[in-house]
């Protein structure tokens, strides 16, 4: 995060009834139902006939994957655009259009393989990890060469340093100019620790690389495990083996090389001088674990790319119909963006990302529709926008939360969309967050009137929270709502859903597979995006503002107003 606030705003908690059950001025409030009559109408807006075309529009062909700055990404934005204006949203972009520019950097490398290790006990003996086979490599720096000669390999278990859990793996170890060897996610065998088994940003691939830079390592090379990562090595491979994009730099530490490296590949360059990777990650387990150098260093030379571009946030807005709480504004999100052209894998090489993210800005779209016939409009200001760049690291939201239309302490909250529902009704609602703000409560209650029940995120060793655009706006202090139906599904054994993620993740997941099919059944996307209409609806009717649970790892951001 690179804004830096001056002063403090306190928010106190709202109450269960605030939140859950707000009313509007033409006696609006939910019924025994648990729903008005405007919002019974309202719902009846939003629809799979309703929802299905723009996926089908969004992941087309025509559109090659939606690639940042793309000709596709460019008429998906402009397709989004015209649609806002269709459903009657305001221009909330720069200059009175629906266009927030976000300017990027592309880089590609061009890394030569294989990539040698040596070991410094016996520089005959030596490991050479094929590119992008066993390792992959993303340049850390703008610049045209990168150039690592002789680098020592430290291990430095997960790279954490976290003074509110008295853990610090880098000690008062110096890595400056080496590359640390890092293992991904978090500690997970206490439950008093890092949350358990529910994975924080601690965990987070970004968060390695940043803490690497910060103690002045040359690289940093993470561990690749499927179970830690969340998904297999190929989803590393398509994601970075590819230009990359990054925000204009603004003067924080850096590495020059940023890695990943298969388990097996990282066993071998451990063994170069008889380390056991197994014995160095167990002992990483405790605090008193000190980083240990491997007696292997590292020479890789490879040239980049380099290019400045811009893609942007597409945003329209539904003002507020209360003089002062216009001001302030709900913000929906889902991002517009996917891989574009890449590798071909079946003779294939559009990213379509259909399911990702293609269906969740249709939810949107549809929930933008819905929102602009309420009667009367909403209280505060309800602002929709897809962002660019998520798939490259949160960027179009980053940008937008360090380049806001609404002051951060003006933003009640963000309702994020990413990756649709698209096998059929689900009996309860997955919160990715819960727990941590009170609008817990809206989401309880709404979902309750579904008929459909509450739970945090079927997934937490996967670290969901941190990997979408409201951590984007968490990270200035505004708390957020991120839901996915299931999986508990409606006609399906027990454990279908979970086996369905698991499927999507090892065929679709960023891989030209993730197409649009006529035969889905959006009925849950219409379930999640009905849901989503209301609790923002509900938000920009109540009067106070939303806030952290006490304790939160967010709860002490200010949101200046």
């Amino acid at each position: 995060m690179r804004t830096t606030y001056g002063h403090r705003v306190f928010f106190g908690v709202i109450s269960v009834v605030s939140l859950a059950c707000s009313s509007s001025d033409d006696g609006g409030s939910p019924a025994a139902d648990g729903f008005s009559a405007e919002e019974q109408r309202l719902q009846s807006e939003v629809t799979a006939e309703r929802i299905a075309p723009h996926i089908q529009y969004l992941a087309d062909d025509a559109l090659e994957g939606r690639g940042p700055g793309s000709p596709g990404g460019l008429l998906a934005m402009q397709y989004i655009a015209d649609e806002f204006r269709k459903v009657g949203l305001q221009p909330g972009g720069e200059q009175g259009t629906f266009l927030q520019d976000v300017p990027l950097v592309a880089i590609k490398a061009e890394v030569p393989t294989p990539v040698v290790f040596s070991s410094q006990r016996d520089p005959q003996k030596k490991e050479s990890l094929e590119v992008p086979n066993e390792l992959v490599v993303v340049s850390g720096v703008h610049e045209p060469e990168v150039k690592i000669t002789a680098a020592e390999l430290v291990f430095v278990g997960y790279g954490i340093v976290a003074p509110e859990y008295q853990w610090d793996d880098y000690k008062d170890v110096d890595v400056t100019g080496k590359i640390v060897v890092v293992m991904n996610n978090d500690p997970s065998d206490d439950p008093a620790l890092f949350a358990g088994s529910t994975r924080l940003w601690y965990g987070r691939w970004d968060y390695k690389y940043l803490q690497a830079a910060k103690k002045g390592a040359k690289g940093a090379i993470i561990i690749h495990t499927t179970p830690s990562a969340g998904y297999p090595w190929q989803v590393v491979v398509t994601s970075n083996a590819r230009e990359k994009y990054e925000l204009p730099p603004s003067g924080q530490p850096r590495t020059s090389a940023k890695m990943w490296a298969t388990e097996e590949a990282s066993k071998r360059i451990a063994a170069l001088s008889g380390e056991d990777l197994d014995a160095l990650r167990s002992a990483a387990e405790k605090r008193d674990f000190r980083p240990r150098p491997l007696g292997v260093t590292m020479d890789l030379t490879f040239t980049n790319t380099v290019r400045n571009m811009k893609t942007g946030n597409v945003i329209g807005v539904l003002p507020g119909s209360d003089p002062e709480l216009a001001k302030e504004a709900v913000i929906y999100t889902a991002h517009h963006d996917h891989l574009g052209l890449g590798a071909p894998r079946n003779g294939d090489a559009i990213y379509n990302g259909a399911v990702d993210n293609a269906s969740g800005v249709a939810q949107i779209l549809a929930v933008a529709r819905a929102a602009a016939l309420s009667e009367p409009k909403p209280r505060r200001s309800v602002l929709f926008m897809s962002v660019g760049a998520e798939e490259q690291g949160l960027l179009g939201s980053e940008w937008y939360s360090e380049h806001p239309t609404f002051a951060p302490g003006r933003i009640a909250a963000n309702l994020n969309t990413d990756s649709a529902n698209v096998l059929g009704e689900t009996r309860d609602v997955g919160f990715v967050g819960l727990g941590k703000s009170s609008l817990d409560d809206v989401v309880t209650a709404v979902a309750k009137a579904q008929g459909r029940t509450v739970h945090g995120d079927a997934f937490p060793d996967r670290g969901s929270y941190y990997r979408s655009d409201q951590f984007s706006f968490a990270k200035v202090g505004i708390p957020g709502i991120y839901i996915k139906g299931g999986p508990d599904f409606v006609g399906r054994p027990a454990g279908w859903g979970a086996e369905q993620t698991v499927l999507f993740e090892s065929t679709k997941y960023h891989q030209p597979s993730d197409e649009y099919d006529p035969n889905w059944d959006l009925s849950g996307a219409v379930q999640d995006a009905r849901l989503l209409l209301l609790a923002g609806l509900r938000i920009a009717n109540t009067p106070a503002l939303p806030a952290w649970k006490p304790g939160d790892e967010f709860a002490s951001i200010p949101r200046p107003r």
